[in-house]
Parts: C-alpha cells; sequence; structure tokens
C-alpha cells in the first residue's frame, strides 16, 4: 500500500486592481505560496484538502480581491496572494504581494504583482502590471493598448498557471478598465509505496 505521499499546495492568486483616470494603470495580483512536504501516511486514514480560490479582479475604482487560503490537513498552509491596487490620479497602482506557506519541507513565497505607470500620457509599460509569478507560471498580463482600446486589450488579463495573479486593468482617456481574475490554486498528491 501507500506508505509516503509528496504534497505540492499553492495557494490562489490575487485580483488585479482597475485602471483609473486618466492613463493610470491598476496593480498585478500577488501570487499564492507554495509548499512542498513528503509526509509518511503509513497510519493516516485521510486527510482533509482545501483548494484556495482565485481572487477577483477589481471593479472600475476598485482593489482587487485576495486569493484563498490552500492546506494538505495540518501539515502544510500556502496563503494566496493580496490584491493588486486601484491606480490613482496621478500614479498607477501597486501590485500585490506574493502569498507566504508554511508547515512544508520547502516553503516558497508566491511572486509580487507589477506596480503598474501613471500620468497624462501613454506612459505605461506593456508588462508593468502583469500579474505575479506562482510556483506553476506567470500571470496574466496587464492591460495596455493595442489597434483598438476596448475592454478585450484594456482589461487586465485572467492569471495564466495555478496560483497566479490577475493583471491590473487600464484607463484611455477617462475610460477605465477592469483587473483580471487570478487563478485558483492547487494541491497535487504524489504517492509512493
Amino acid at each position: 500500500g501507500i506508505t509516503k505521499v509528496k504534497v505540492t499546495v499553492t495557494g490562489g492568486g490575487a485580483g488585479g486592481g482597475s485602471g483609473r483616470p486618466n492613463w493610470n494603470s491598476g496593480g498585478g495580483g500577488g501570487a499564492g505560496a507554495t509548499s512542498i512536504e513528503i509526509i509518511d501516511v503509513s497510519s493516516v486514514s485521510s486527510v482533509s484538502v482545501t483548494i484556495g480560490g482565485g481572487g477577483n479582479g477589481g471593479s472600475v475604482g476598485s482593489n482587487g480581491s485576495a486569493g484563498g487560503t490552500s492546506s494538505f490537513g495540518s501539515y502544510c498552509s500556502s496563503a494566496g496572494g493580496s490584491g493588486g491596487l486601484v491606480a490613482w490620479n496621478t500614479s498607477g497602482g501597486t501590485g500585490g504581494v506574493g502569498g507566504a506557506s508554511t508547515g512544508g519541507d520547502i516553503n516558497m513565497k508566491g511572486g509580487d504583482g507589477g506596480a503598474e505607470g501613471g500620468g497624462g500620457i501613454h506612459d505605461e509599460t506593456p508588462s508593468g502590471g502583469d500579474g505575479g509569478t506562482s510556483f506553476w507560471g506567470g500571470g496574466g498580463q496587464c492591460g495596455a493598448p493595442g489597434q483598438s482600446s476596448n475592454a478585450t486589450t484594456m482589461a487586465g488579463k485572467v492569471g495564466k498557471a495555478y496560483g497566479s495573479g490577475g493583471g491590473g486593468g487600464d484607463d484611455n482617456n477617462g475610460t477605465s478598465y477592469v483587473g483580471g481574475n487570478g487563478k485558483d490554486g492547487i494541491c497535487l498528491v504524489e504517492e509512493y509505496k
């Protein structure tokens, strides 16, 4: 039978903040932390597992929401990232901080979300307010002008990898767009005899 398991537990990614007039972009959401632990389960019959959800991107004028905490029983726990901040009148939003983990043999913090630009002109960089990177990969891109300025290009994008943060939303001459949602966390359990 199974005697040991290796668990990899990642918290939920946070949502990105929204843009705000004029031309100010929201910060990216922080990524969830990751904990890795090898556990002797030879005398364990069951363990409760919690998966932290991704935080919502900020609605217009709002910060992104934090990601939820993931855990494998009382063995290890990984907090979600904190939400990216909405932009202010003369500056971009600050990125959310990555979560922290406890209890594992290896405990890794999630990546911070990127801070974004602000001001009276198109001075935002396309990569500034991206969502934080998790153990599993990168976050969502920030909103940025493309060939046309609409919700598809200007809103923050959803986190890509498990536990990654959502991108910050942009603003186009007074029309602000929402931040992207963070990605749900995960608990991967590998069994060994």
